[in-house]
């Protein structure tokens, strides 16, 4: 019998991949095409804790941590386990990829998201003048079309 990280396989032997996995594999390297985020490790979990609006205190009492614990993470004076590392990144709403190198889900930029809605606001400004607009066409179409049937005199 064949173990793989504590599972038996099927059969006891490993799968062939069939070339949809393999595809399926190969797309994770897409990651690497983005643009690197080159703070530490530290300003990355910083920027991401005050995205989400979270105080060191909320992080560290979510994590079982003491603040002080995360104030040294975002110092860089040290760096959290993989398994607290990973329930930050779920806590922050950002990948564990970005938290680790930069590249990946980041935070939502404030700036981003202002303009995001400006434009919002712009976009439903002019559907509502859109809409108007239709409703003037459609006024002007029937006075034409009142015109052109009344009798000549």
């Amino acid at each position: 019998m064949v173990m793989l990280c504590g599972s038996v396989t099927r059969a006891g032997i490993f799968p062939q991949p069939t070339n949809k996995e393999v595809f399926r594999v190969s797309d994770t390297t897409t990651i690497f095409e983005q643009e690197q985020d080159f703070d530490t490790f530290g300003g990355r979990l910083s920027r991401a804790r005050a995205a989400t609006g979270l105080s060191a205190k909320d992080v560290a009492w979510r994590l079982g941590v003491k603040s002080s614990t995360i104030n040294a993470w975002e110092c860089d004076r040290s760096q959290p386990s993989a398994l607290r590392m990973d329930k930050l990144s779920g806590i922050l709403s950002v990948s564990l990829s970005w938290l680790l190198h930069g590249v990946g889900t980041a935070p939502a930029d404030p700036e981003e998201e202002s303009a995001m809605k400006l434009v919002g606001e712009q976009l439903a400004k002019l559907k509502q003048l859109h809409a108007e607009t239709g409703l003037l066409i459609g006024r002007i179409e029937g006075r034409l079309d009142r015109l052109a049937q009344s009798p000549a005199e």
